[in-house]
């Protein structure tokens, strides 16, 4: 690409403040394991995992990316059996954007696996629209982790959960079942073409199309979606195979994907299906605010994605976020 574009600046300052979260973590993280692993795919080009673990080994400093994170690098896993949950980012993203949830989730006994989603990153967006390439990468983690990774032992494959974000929630959603109805993508955007996904849509306009083939996956057991993109898609009856109970997490102040259009349609159509539904409407946040902390330096580079707004304490909601996805997980999945 040209030139740096908004989603990049997203990324670096998602990614150096991981590290000073990770820190902060201090004890919590002592007993995490952190490992990578490469996916094959169809085209030859394997997909970048992320892989967080409990473990008894003891933690030093290692770099991610341009991170830090106090874990123990390919340490053995814990043993036991341990529930799963593979996170999709959003769009322009990679695979450590949301090291402090991944982090809490190990910390508390959860195996978190994190692709780095194929041509919708933060150094490819060349399939950034081809929305039906998400699920089929998150099912391929799923059957990578359970079968070829080295700690598949200590994987329970009744117990995996899934966590997204905007164009990750939409991810989780259609994994989990979810079909949405493309067709009303191009009304939408007729009718709001300064909303953020119309504009990358107009950018990225080939792979998208109504008659997408979507993989689900009948082992997911408990889903986590935030701020999910493009929740008008679902329509009616969209959400009518989402079983599994659903923790759905709306910023008030959302201006990416705002009210009425994204977060409520989902909740809708969750709760017409009779899906089990732990709904958060956080007050004064904003999209980005699902991102970790800013530090003041990245606050000063990408005040658009990091500035405070009405007084809205981002480390504050982190700290009760990850509480808040730890213990859903925790509940649906049984973890230890």
């Amino acid at each position: 690409m040209g030139r740096f574009n908004p989603i990049c600046i997203v990324l670096l300052a998602s990614l150096a403040v991981l590290a000073l979260v990770a820190v902060a973590e201090g004890a919590s993280a002592s007993q995490v394991g952190f490992t990578r692993i490469a996916v094959p795919q169809p085209d030859g080009v394997p997909l970048p995992v992320g892989i967080w673990y409990p473990t008894d080994s003891p933690a030093t400093p290692h770099a991610i990316g341009l991170l830090q994170q106090q874990v123990a690098e390919n340490a053995p896993v814990q043993a036991g059996r341990h529930a799963l949950v593979v996170m999709s980012h959003g769009n322009g993203g990679w695979f450590g954007g949301h090291l402090d949830t991944a982090l809490a989730l190990a910390a508390a006994g959860f195996v978190v696996a994190a692709p780095t989603h194929a041509g919708d990153n933060y150094r490819d967006q060349s399939h950034a629209t081809d929305l039906p390439a998400r699920p089929r990468q998150i099912r391929d983690t799923i059957d990578a982790v359970l079968t070829d990774w080295s700690g598949r032992d200590a994987v329970d494959p009744d117990a995996i959960g899934l966590f997204g974000f905007s164009s990750g929630g939409l991810t989780v959603l259609v994994v989990a079942g979810g079909v949405p109805d493309l067709a009303r993508v191009a009304p939408f955007c007729a009718a709001h073409a300064a909303n953020y996904a119309c504009a990358l849509l107009r950018s990225h306009p080939a792979p998208i199309r109504a008659d997408a083939g979507w993989a689900h996956d009948p082992r997911i057991r408990a889903v986590v979606v935030a701020a999910p993109a493009l929740g008008f898609s679902f329509g009616q009856a969209g959400l009518a195979g989402v079983h599994a109970p659903v923790q759905l997490w709306q910023a008030r102040q959302d201006q990416v994907e705002p009210a009425p259009d994204f977060v409520e349609p989902v909740l809708a159509g969750l709760r017409r299906a009779g899906t089990p539904v732990e709904y958060h409407d956080v007050p004064g946040a904003d999209h980005w605010d699902f991102l970790a902390p800013c530090s003041a330096a990245l606050a000063k580079a990408a005040p658009a994605i990091c500035g405070e707004r009405g007084g809205f304490d981002r480390a504050a909601f982190h700290a009760g976020f990850d509480a808040a996805v730890v213990a859903f997980f925790r509940r649906t999945l049984a973890a230890p």
